[in-house]
C-alpha cells in the first residue's frame, strides 16, 4: 500500500489491488483507496474516455471493493458501464 500526502491534507492510502484490466478491448483503471485515519475503502473505475465512475457505498475491505469493480464491468460489459446505464445500489444495513 502507498501512502500519499500533501501539507495540511489528509493522507490517502493506496490499496495494493488497485489495478489496470482490459474488458471487451477497453482499458479500466480500479482505483481503492482511504483516508489513513479510516477502515472503509472507496471505489473508483476510470474508463479509457477518463470518465471517472464512483461508488456511493463503501467498502470494508479493498478485496470486496476490488470484487465489486470487476462483477460490475463483467456483468455490464465495457460499452454499458461506460454508457453509465449501469447502476450500484446502496446495501441496506
Amino acid at each position: 500500500r502507498l501512502a500519499l500526502t500533501q501539507e495540511n491534507e489528509p493522507t490517502l492510502v493506496k490499496s495494493d489491488k488497485s489495478q489496470r484490466l482490459l474488458v471487451d478491448g477497453c482499458p479500466f483503471s480500479i482505483e481503492i483507496i482511504r483516508l489513513e485515519t479510516e477502515q472503509a475503502w472507496t471505489l473508483e473505475v476510470v474508463d479509457q474516455e477518463g470518465t471517472s465512475h464512483v461508488w456511493a457505498e463503501r467498502f470494508l475491505s479493498d478485496s470486496d471493493a476490488r470484487n465489486e469493480a470487476i462483477q460490475a464491468l463483467e456483468t455490464a460489459g465495457a460499452k454499458t458501464f461506460m454508457q453509465g446505464v449501469n447502476t450500484t445500489p446502496l446495501r441496506q444495513p
